[in-house]
């Protein structure tokens, strides 16, 4: 009974503790309830997408989807009250991906299969970086960021000079097989073509049927494999020399820790005789004093 007549602030604090903190066994249950929950949620969207399930088992889906978007939404309702801030906090990565998590569910109260956006929901598993004390991943995944942000004009020439290229041989093959009737009725949908040879999909819906098509499709077959090492070679000097820049960071931080440690170290005592009172300003006060003699001030 004394529980429930705790300060309000009180309250707050443990919910705060128990929502945001995996310190405690209590708030890394309730994070990892949450995750399993979450799960279950993206698990029933994809259910719901199938046609037989959805037919056999819709009412089911229905009240289950409801009850957890319910949770969610208890859950972030009680996030904004605990806050200190709540507009930081709703305007945040993980409080606007908590609110798009239990939106689409209302919408589809008048947007028709507006609940299957239900699948953003999976950003929300990022908290399990936090939850499983997952950092040392989020470190590695700023190496891959900064590498590809260094090769971002790399990759930007290449891709140019890739849409060039399947626009010209989109161009040629139009000219080619535009009389054969084997689907090339179009520059838009002979430069499609060469997009899917050159990146080696090949879905086959268009094939070349004269013989110098098939010639320079399969030229441009050959060209799609040296084309997607270009790309791959590129990320992969960056990524090894953003891991270098990272250990030399490491390094100078590493010795600039070490030598303000030996600064500490090397620099000499103040007798406690010559230390003077900051209250009275008196010195000659004992080796093993701790409180100023004249006037009972700290040392």
């Amino acid at each position: 009974m004394a529980n429930r007549f705790r300060p309000n602030h009180e309250r707050r604090e443990e919910l705060y503790r128990i929502i945001f903190g995996t310190e405690t066994p209590t708030g890394k249950a309730f994070d990892v309830a949450l995750l399993v929950l979450i799960v279950l949620s993206i698990i029933l969207v994809m259910l719901e997408s199938v046609e037989d399930l959805n037919r056999k088992y819709h009412h089911i889906f229905v009240v289950i989807e409801w009850f957890l978007t319910i949770i969610f939404t208890i859950e972030y309702a009680v996030r904004i009250y605990i806050v200190r801030r709540p507009l930081k906090y709703m305007t945040s990565f993980f409080g606007i991906v908590d609110f798009l998590a239990i939106l689409p569910s209302y919408l589809s109260l008048i947007l028709v299969g507006a609940h299957y956006f239900l699948v953003v929901r999976a950003l929300r598993l990022l908290r399990i970086f936090r939850v499983f004390k997952l950092g040392r991943y989020l470190g590695e995944s700023q190496i891959l960021i900064r590498a590809l942000q260094a090769s971002r004009v790399k990759i930007t020439v290449f891709l140019i000079a890739v849409l060039n290229a399947v626009t010209v041989i989109g161009a040629i093959m139009y000219l080619v097989e535009g009389s054969a009737n084997s689907g090339f009725d179009s520059i838009p949908r002979s430069v499609y073509w060469a997009i899917v040879t050159i990146t080696t999909v090949g879905y086959g819906d268009i094939a070349p049927a004269t013989t110098l098509g098939q010639f320079l499709a399969a030229m441009l077959m050959v060209l799609g494999y040296a084309i997607i090492a270009v790309p791959t070679g590129i990320v992969s000097v960056e990524l090894a020399q953003a891991q270098e820049e990272v250990k030399e960071e490491l390094k100078v931080e590493m010795s600039e820790i070490t030598h303000a440690i030996e600064n500490i170290s090397m620099k000499p005592s103040v007798p406690k005789s010559e230390i003077l009172c900051s209250n009275c300003e008196h010195s000659g006060h004992d080796i093993d004093a701790e409180y100023c003699k004249y006037c009972g001030e700290v040392l």
